[in-house]
């Protein structure tokens, strides 16, 4: 059987007093998105500026993933983030375990990047 892949993740803003829930099967991918706002700049990531990975917890399948989401939604702010402590104790931003942080444009004009 073919094993996949997906994620269910926290993000907050700088100021680490929002919080957002999300589900994907390409963590790099979609945290390139929220940054740069490309997924709708009307968003409530790109309103908050919410890019900033503070929790993330791998699944096999999508359903999985999926119900944590709807679990973590479920839970009252407090919960959330004690959920968050007890594995990020420090609420360290952890993109940079993922990716290179901040990213690359993808929709810049390579031509226009100094070398």
């Amino acid at each position: 059987m073919r094993q996949y892949n997906f994620f269910t993740y926290i993000l907050t803003n700088h100021d680490r007093t929002v919080l957002y829930t999300g589900v994907t099967k390409d963590l790099e991918i979609r945290l390139i998105q929220h940054y740069f706002g490309s997924d709708n700049k009307d968003s409530f990531t790109a309103k908050y500026k919410c890019f900033y990975l503070v929790w993330f917890e791998r699944h096999q399948y999508v359903q999985h993933a999926i119900d944590k989401e709807k679990q973590i939604k479920g839970l009252s702010r407090n919960k959330k983030i004690a959920m968050i402590e007890a594995e990020n104790k420090n609420w360290t931003f952890l993109n940079k375990e993922i990716m290179e942080w901040p990213p690359i444009d993808p929709r810049a004009d390579s031509s226009l990047r100094s070398e």
